[in-house]
């Protein structure tokens, strides 16, 4: 013990660390002892990231395009395993496959006497040399299907249900019509499925310069807001079913392994889908005719009169992919835990891009794989974690979460019983410090904010936002946190920095040049959030109590549920949420109770602390259905996740929610019902806690 602090302590000194006899503010979990001896790794987590190594990273692993299924994320995925292995963590390539089309061929044009052909494909700039590189997939939306239809146009605003509404208010409808729409502010998904819901034969997404093009700010390469012909590429299948490879829902993607047919793949949509351009969308509404748009909500900044249509010119469109099984490649490293090595502290980034990916995803990725070198070195001092220390780089997230759920559906067993938690990276750029996850971890995260320091101001991340309250946001299943969450019940967190606006989004432009000159040109928000990486691992991975707060996330399900439109009687879920924070007061005075004994006490109760510490990064797990949410089974989280008809987007109570805004009232009854006794479970599981923490003595 002497040794590994005296390590420690020469790395604080020598980064200097913060002045002796100052009182630690306190961290959840651990008790007040301990702090001081905490504080020289406190501070060496998060000095030690380095802005160079981290562009380093980012330039090696945005070198080429290298979109899933492709030789370049093999590549990538290679050369981090390389680099995890040099730091001398464990490490692997872990490979599944899954069913991804590839775009063959894509047409959009309007025949006739004064023919016009889309461009369908991106600049090309002497300012950004990696536009021009070879390789570079063209713009398509993944999994819409093929086909090829000949029909008049008709412009939808962000084709969303209340849109189609108001077209259908001033009559216009869409079947057997072009839809043609604007990305955001929902999942495309919800485009493809309201569009195919009303018989529309195809869907054209642009997007709009209002939304993140020269209305903002100078387009690229003056400024960093969309271009005139960059184009955003996605996924366009509908994830509300499952995520992962969308021919093995529920298992694991191997070869060999069982698949279904395509043509009992849900949520694909029937109609073919094409992403453009802002600049080839301006002669689509040139050949627009009827009504003016319904309000200004409706109108762009395209510099014309936005008409709803139908045209009077038929557009053709034709879309040919592809359809094959494709390799994934997972990088998984481990540090292995001293005391508790059953214990899996995950944390994970994906390392696919649609392009070369600098912001998405490849920054955040570079800062978790500088957080894992950081405490990786820490071993040098003497220092080990308690618990085992995991860390994933994921593939195929752009095109569903596909490397990451395949793993999670493949070690499902191992998971449920070993994973303390999973924290996610997904992308960053400079701005405000933000954090979505369960409820359980607000305490949690409000001390890491506390303790980070903003590359700008030198204030706390706390202190930054004055004007917006800390408040951990829902999760839902929009990145690679979804089949930890939503399938498993592991607990989950998002830890970004974000505020700056970029225009560059899934388009060839999300380049490295890009990146330096707009979203983070020093690295200082690079080094900040590798930083916080590794304070929250670190925190997380030696904590003798975790710091999960049942107080916490029974205050934000009361909140929750006094937000529920009325419908159904709500009285017992709102008694049992009380239920539980009467439980969590009690276990919030065990746990100070026990934590005041001090270190040494609690390192005589190792095997009631295991059982303890079991007890409590398995309670998100009480909550789950076991039979799963109602007509998409493979979800089982009624907590908080994606709506079922607006996109992977987080909703709190989502069943519950929908059913009452529905007024599906007997669907409302049952699901409070469920609700009310997964609320009981948990409770009693915070009950049992308590009374374990009270035995020590």
């Amino acid at each position: 013990m002497t040794t590994r602090l005296s390590g420690l302590m020469q790395i604080a000194l020598a980064l200097g660390a913060g002045t002796v006899g100052a009182q630690p503010a306190p961290i959840r979990g651990f008790p007040s002892d301990a702090l001081a001896t905490r504080a020289p790794l406190e501070q060496a987590v998060r000095d030690l990231p380095d802005p160079a190594r981290i562009k380093s990273y980012l330039r090696a692993m945005t070198a080429v395009p290298h979109v899933t299924g492709t030789p370049g994320s093999r590549k990538v995925a290679e050369w981090a395993l390389a680099r995890f292995r040099e730091w001398g963590l464990e490490a692997s390539i872990e490979q599944y496959e899954a069913m991804l089309p590839m775009p063959i061929a894509q047409r959009l044009e309007i025949p006739g006497p004064k023919p016009w052909r889309a461009r369908l494909r991106e600049e090309v700039f002497a300012e950004d040399p990696d536009s021009r590189q070879p390789g570079i997939l063209p713009p398509y939306a993944v999994y819409g299907a093929d086909g090829d239809v000949t029909a008049p146009i008709v412009y939808a605003n962000y084709a969303l249900p209340d849109d189609f509404l108001e077209l259908e208010r001033i009559g216009i409808g869409v079947r057997g019509k072009l839809v043609l729409a604007r990305a955001g502010p929902h999942h495309r998904s919800v485009k493809a499925k309201e569009a195919m819901r009303r018989g529309a034969l195809g869907l054209i997404m642009y997007n709009d310069p209002k939304d993140d093009g020269f209305w903002l700010g100078r387009p690229y390469p003056r400024g960093p807001m969309r271009p005139p012909h960059a184009v955003e590429r996605g996924g366009i299948r509908d994830d509300s079913h499952h995520a992962g490879d969308i021919l093995s829902p529920g298992w694991a993607a191997k070869p060999g392994t069982r698949r279904l047919p395509l043509s009992e793949a849900a949520g694909l949509p029937t109609i073919p889908v094409l992403s453009i351009s802002y600049a080839d969308a301006s002669r689509l509404f040139d050949a627009l005719e009827g009504p003016v748009v319904p309000n200004d909500g409706w109108k762009g900044a395209l510099g014309l009169t936005y008409h709803v249509g139908p045209s009077r010119e038929k557009v053709r469109m034709m879309v040919r992919s592809e359809w094959k099984n494709r390799p994934l490649y997972n990088v998984i490293a481990r540090i292995p835990g001293a005391t508790r090595p059953a214990e899996w502290v995950l944390a994970g980034n994906h390392h696919d891009a649609w392009v070369y990916g600098a912001d998405d995803p490849v920054g955040a990725a570079a800062t978790v794989m500088e957080a894992a070198r950081v405490l990786s070195e820490l071993r040098n001092t003497g220092w080990q974690p308690n618990r085992t220390l995991v860390f994933a780089l994921w593939d195929g997230e752009e095109q569903g979460l596909l490397g990451s759920t395949e793993w999670v559906e493949d070690h499902a067993e191992e998971l449920t019983e070993k994973a303390v938690i999973y924290v996610n990276g997904d992308n960053y750029r400079r701005g405000l410090l933000t954090a979505s996850g369960s409820s359980m971890l607000e305490t949690f995260t409000r001390e890491v904010f506390r303790d980070t320091r903003d590359p700008v101001t030198g204030k706390n991340a706390l202190e930054v936002r004055p004007d917006r309250p800390f408040g951990l946001t829902p999760i839902g299943a929009n990145t690679d946190y979804g089949a930890f969450i939503q399938h498993l019940g592991i607990t989950s967190l998002h830890l970004a920095y974000r505020n700056v606006g970029r225009g560059t989004y899934h388009s060839v432009f999300d380049s490295y040049t890009y990146f330096l000159r707009f979203l983070d040109p020093d690295l200082s928000y690079g080094k900040s959030q590798a930083g916080v990486f590794a304070a929250s691992l670190l925190r997380l991975a030696d904590a003798p109590v975790l710091p999960w707060s049942f107080a916490d996330a029974a205050r934000a399900y009361r909140g929750w549920i006094a937000e529920l439109p009325a419908g159904t009687d709500l009285g017992p879920l709102l008694a049992q949420a009380e239920a539980l924070a009467a439980a969590a007061g009690s276990y919030e005075q065990s746990l100070a109770r026990v934590l005041a004994l001090g270190s040494e006490a609690l390192a005589r109760h190792v095997e009631p602390l295991r059982r303890i510490n079991r007890a409590i990064y398995q309670s998100e797990r009480t909550l789950l259905f076991s039979e799963g949410l109602p007509g998409r089974a493979w979800f089982k989280y009624p907590i908080s996740g994606p709506s079922s008809y607006n996109g992977s987007v987080a909703r709190t109570l989502p069943v519950l929610r929908e059913a009452l805004e529905l007024k599906d009232f007997g669907l409302a009854r049952d699901q409070a019902a469920l609700t009310t006794a997964a609320f009981k479970r948990l409770t009693d599981r915070v009950t049992a806690i308590g009374a374990e923490l009270d035995a020590i003595r």
